[in-house]
């Protein structure tokens, strides 16, 4: 039996310090006033919020060529083979780049995984290739099945402010104007390759209120059969709004019959600098132990 590793990026909510035995992270990068940071390496949450607050310059990348290479190298001097679940393709290029280099010299070796998720729906996913991988699954039964699955998850986010949609140009500086008079906010979802409007609304209670709703509505018809099966996880995620999101996560459980939120985590520092602090989110996705 082949050994197989698993490989996934940042943007999966994993930290340097989950990464252990067969799982490996690479960090993501971002350039901040022309500096370079990778997160979780010389770039922390609290850090990247300090300055995104103070409204420096920061961008996002996606991984060199270096970079990926580089870990794919490492990990395979111990490992036959390895899966690769970068972030989505249809929020980020380095899925197409990645699935580019592994064809061009790591054929046979590195498999990469394009399931077009982000954040704790993509957590669930490189939780669900290293149980593969511990059955004895190939990297490519593990992709495969990842990718005949990737649909299988659902997030929904709401902001505290327009301000970082404004600047990202998803929002016109008018509309974010009137929305933050009249104290709207806005209702994203992610349902596989981008993040895409699902509702307005008037406060963060009715927010809460309408994503929660959204979740149970979608386990109850579209995952219905998996969630009867207790093959589908709850989680949380925030944008610098831990106490907010452990609250959330206190209701979602009195409001759907046999929820369990497995994880509360931070979203994704690539996420977090287009939609900015105070964020929550909910999310569902596939999980088989």
């Amino acid at each position: 039996m082949k050994k197989v590793a698993v490989v996934t990026d940042s943007n999966s909510g994993i930290t340097q310090n989950e990464a252990k035995d067969n799982l490996f992270v690479l960090p993501m990068p971002f350039i901040i006033d022309g500096v370079d940071y990778y997160e979780d390496i010389n770039l922390t949450q609290p850090e990247f919020y300090e300055k995104l607050k103070s409204d420096v310059k920061i961008s996002t990348s996606q991984p060199s060529f270096g970079d990926v290479t580089d870990m794919w190298e490492k990990v395979l001097k111990d490992y036959d083979e390895l899966v690769y679940i970068p972030m989505s393709s249809g929020l980020s290029e380095s899925c197409t780049s990645s699935t580019r280099y592994a064809e061009e010299g790591y054929k046979g070796k590195v498999f990469v995984v394009n399931n077009q998720r982000i954040s704790v729906s993509q957590r669930a996913s490189v939780f669900e290739a290293l149980n593969l991988a511990k059955k004895g699954k190939s990297a490519s039964e593990i992709k495969q099945y990842l990718e005949d699955t990737k649909f299988d998850s659902s997030i929904y986010i709401t902001v505290q402010t327009l301000k970082y949609l404004k600047r990202g140009g998803r929002v016109t500086p008018a509309a974010a104007a009137i929305a933050t008079m009249l104290s709207i906010k806005p209702i994203l979802q992610i349902q596989g390759e981008k993040l895409d409007k699902f509702a307005m609304v008037m406060n963060m209670n009715q927010a809460k209120t309408k994503m929660i709703n959204a979740i149970k509505h979608d386990l109850d018809t579209r995952f219905n059969e998996l969630y009867k099966a207790g093959k589908m996880v709850l989680a949380v995620a925030h944008t610098d709004n831990y106490e907010a999101a452990q609250k959330f996560k206190a209701e979602i459980e009195a409001a759907i019959p046999n929820a369990k939120v497995v994880y509360v985590d931070p979203l994704s520092l690539s996420v977090s600098c287009h939609i900015g602090p105070g964020a929550l989110a909910i999310a569902c996705a596939r999980y088989e132990e």
